[in-house]
Order: C-alpha cells, then sequence, then structure tokens
C-alpha cells in the first residue's frame, strides 16, 4: 500500500472510532457529549492516533489492536487543546476554522468537556481487550507523557513565557514537554499495543525530534498567518522571533535529520514513518 492510501485508512479508522467511542450520557448531560463530539470532529490531523497504529504495525500487531491506545491518545489531545483556548490560558475564540469550545458550548462546559476527554482517555484503555499487562503498561506511558513531566509541565512552562519572554533553550524544553511528550506517547503506545516491553530508545527518540520539528514548524506557519495568530500578537517566543524564519525552518530540518536518523535503529519496514516524517517537516497546514 502506497503511503497516501496508508494515511488516508488510518485517518478514516480513527475518524470513526474515537467518535464511536465517546460514551452514552444520561439525557441532562447530553451537551456534553455533543461538545465532545464537537472538538474530536473539528478536522485535525490525527498525526498522533496515526503514530500509535503505524508503531504497533511496525512490531507486529494490526493496526485494529491499536485503536484503543490511539484513541486515547486523541481523547487527552483534544482535551488539551479546549483547555489551551479557554481564557485563563491563550484565549483563544477559533480552533481550525471554527468556534473554540468554549464559545460555542460556553466556559463552564468547555472545562468540564476537557475534563470528561481526560478521564475517558483511560477507559479507552482498558477497554483494549489486550492482556491487562500492556493496559497497565500503557496508562504508565500516557500519565507520564500527559503529565506534570510532560504535557502539564509543559503548559506551566507556556505560562510563564506570558510573564517574562524565554530564551530558544527553554522554549524547546516547553515543546519537548508540551509537544514532544504526547507525539512520544502515540509512538509507545503502538509498541505497547503490539507487545512490547521494552520500548526501544529510539522511539523515544523518534517522538520527541519529531515533536519538536513540528512545533518548530507550527511556528513557522504562525509567523505566515501574521496578525490572524495569538502567538505573534502576544509576543510571546517563538522560534521565529529567536531565530529568524530561514534558521527556524533549518532547525526544524535538523530534528527532522534526527527523527529519520532514529528509524534507522528500529526493525521492520519504516517507509511509511519516513515519508510521514518528512512530510511534517513541508506542511502547510
Amino acid at each position: 500500500m502506497n503511503f497516501d492510501a496508508q494515511l488516508k485508512e488510518y485517518g478514516a479508522a480513527m475518524d470513526d472510532f474515537v467518535l464511536n467511542a465517546i460514551p452514552g450520557v444520561c439525557a441532562q448531560a447530553e451537551v456534553l457529549r455533543d461538545a465532545m463530539a464537537y472538538s474530536l470532529s473539528s478536522g485535525g490531523k490525527r498525526i498522533r492516533p496515526v503514530l500509535c497504529l503505524a508503531f504497533a504495525e511496525l512490531f507486529g500487531a494490526s493496526a485494529r489492536d491499536a485503536l484503543w491506545y490511539a484513541s486515547a491518545v486523541e481523547f487527552v489531545h483534544t482535551y488539551s487543546l479546549i483547555h489551551d483556548d479557554l481564557p485563563c490560558m491563550d484565549n483563544d475564540d477559533m480552533r481550525r476554522g471554527k468556534p473554540s469550545s468554549h464559545i460555542q458550548f460556553g466556559e463552564a462546559t468547555a472545562l468540564l468537556t476537557g475534563d470528561a476527554l481526560l478521564t475517558h482517555a483511560f477507559t479507552c484503555i482498558v477497554r483494549s481487550g489486550l492482556p491487562s499487562d500492556r493496559d497497565q503498561q500503557a496508562v504508565a506511558e500516557l500519565s507520564k507523557y500527559a503529565g506534570i513531566d510532560g504535557m502539564i509541565g509543559g503548559q506551566i512552562v507556556d505560562l510563564a513565557g506570558e510573564q517574562t519572554a524565554y530564551d530558544l533553550d527553554t522554549l524547546m524544553l516547553m515543546d519537548s514537554m508540551k509537544t514532544g511528550a504526547l507525539i512520544t506517547a502515540a509512538c509507545c503506545l503502538g509498541c505497547v499495543a503490539a507487545g512490547v516491553s521494552e520500548i526501544p530508545d529510539a522511539v523515544r527518540r523518534f517522538g520527541m525530534e519529531t515533536g519538536l520539528a513540528f512545533q518548530i514548524r507550527d511556528d513557522i506557519l504562525d509567523y505566515l498567518e501574521g496578525e490572524e495568530n495569538s502567538d505573534i500578537v502576544s509576543g510571546k517566543s517563538t522560534y521565529v522571533s529567536l531565530l529568524g524564519i530561514e534558521d527556524a525552518q533549518a532547525c526544524a530540518a535538523r530534528h527532522t535529520e534526527k527523527a529519520l536518523e532514529a528509524l534507522t535503529e528500529l526493525p521492520g519496514d519504516t517507509a511509511f514513518l519516513r515519508e510521514l516524517t518528512m512530510k511534517l517537516l513541508d506542511r502547510t497546514v
């Protein structure tokens, strides 16, 4: 199967699965389910769950074996976007071309929607049908990378940057925690779904390097949006503001190369992952 067909197959599988994974609720709480579906179906690239499925297949499982784990990662990612957009965080009114959750449903409902997505992510893991030791390992990996040593810790660093501009090292620390960590979690959960008890260091390096390249490219795209982007308006430190656009792109390319080098240390056919990594570097959205 060629790259485009494989990516489409992974994406279609996740689009259907994550929406069906939303739990049922009582009639009085139906708005919560609606809000979860609204954000989960908002047109994201599904990069994290795609990575989870791809790593599961790389290590000998079927993509179907990893659907619940991939959904868990997507639930955590979606919750983080909802909370990022809240007035107490980035205060963004738009997300992926449509009103943010707190604009569409109100701030309190958006807060609870994020809470519900985060909580249900771990229900997804234990519904996997895989051996319980794999579920336990998956919970440990996801909670580590989503918690204070990962995404939540990165958000605290991000908030501090709103008060005092930070240097390149601090920016990279923030992004390795906030973006790299959850991408790494996705890769690791794919390995766990395949029964890998000792995840190779190359998998974790691939996730972190891909995450940094992804975030640097995001900063470049934000710069090209100019005044339409909140980070540009607020004057927060970005790779473009610290390095300039050409050096920022070169930096993204270096991290992409490191991610590709990590793939050379892994068994099996990594062609899909290699092409995905390179396409992320040049993406326009």
